[in-house]
């Protein structure tokens, strides 16, 4: 810990065991970034970021990088929810995650809701960078502010490239401070949790998903190569995780 907040870093590299199975010769975290080993599921490793401190708070700099190597299954969730916080050092707080799954890899990123608490400033990036015969399924989700208060500032940059070519780019900005018209009826029209599910699959080249709406708070758009977006609005993050969960059961 510095005076300008914690830095702490995570890696986690998944390989093919040669027999099947997946290993993780790279199981690597400090600080408030934990990991764990969970039990896993047939070919697939399982790892749980534990969150050892709260955080982040103001000026806290977070970043958590996963590799799959080709042929490994990786599913990547957390504990609990993250709580961005207020903090003694003041700037906004940053948490970036870099993800990278090799041909034949499959990455299942699943981690719980993130909370902007009141007076918290929070830069999230997640990155994902995938060969064309990679599999990602990735679930995003932000709750602004707990029960009965008022959220932080909240910025979030998801970007997804498959083969060198960009499929999504885009940044949301929540809370005092974001630019005008976040709470409006064309962005977030008052709902307090919002979510994103990104789900790759090199099938989806040759059978394109259709674009349709899922219920009045949710939409499923293809992206450009072999991806689909779900983007969902909810009032609070137990109606959010039904309706990505209901996406995803969809899209299998």
């Amino acid at each position: 810990m510095t005076a300008t907040g914690v830095r702490a870093q995570a890696r986690i590299v998944a390989r093919a065991d040669g027999r099947g199975g997946t290993a993780l010769p790279v199981l690597d975290g400090e600080g408030p970034l934990a990991l764990r080993r969970t039990r896993a599921g047939g070919d697939e490793a399982r790892v749980m970021v534990v969150g050892a401190m709260s955080g982040p708070l103001g000026g806290d700099r977070f970043s958590l990088d996963t590799r799959v190597e080709e042929g490994a299954r990786l599913h990547v969730g957390s504990a609990a929810a993250t709580i961005a916080l207020p903090g003694q050092a003041k700037g906004e707080a940053h948490y970036d995650v870099r993800l990278d799954v090799a041909d034949g890899g499959e990455l299942r990123w699943l981690p719980e809701q993130l909370i902007s608490a009141g007076g918290s400033d929070l830069y999230v990036t997640t990155r994902a960078e995938l060969a064309a015969g990679a599999r990602l399924v990735l679930r995003e989700e932000q709750v602004l502010g707990r029960v009965g208060e008022e959220p932080g500032r909240l910025t979030s940059r998801l970007t997804v490239r498959v083969a060198g070519r960009t499929v999504l780019d885009q940044q949301l900005s929540c809370g005092p401070g974001a630019p005008g018209g976040w709470d409006g009826p064309a962005v977030l029209a008052g709902h307090r949790s919002v979510g994103q599910l990104v789900v790759v699959r090199p099938e989806f080249a040759e059978q394109p998903v259709a674009a349709r709406m899922l219920g009045e708070c949710a939409a499923l758009v293809p992206l450009a190569g072999p991806a689909v977006l779900v983007s969902a609005v909810a009032p609070d993050a137990l109606a959010l995780r039904r309706l990505l969960d209901d996406a995803l059961t969809r899209l299998a």
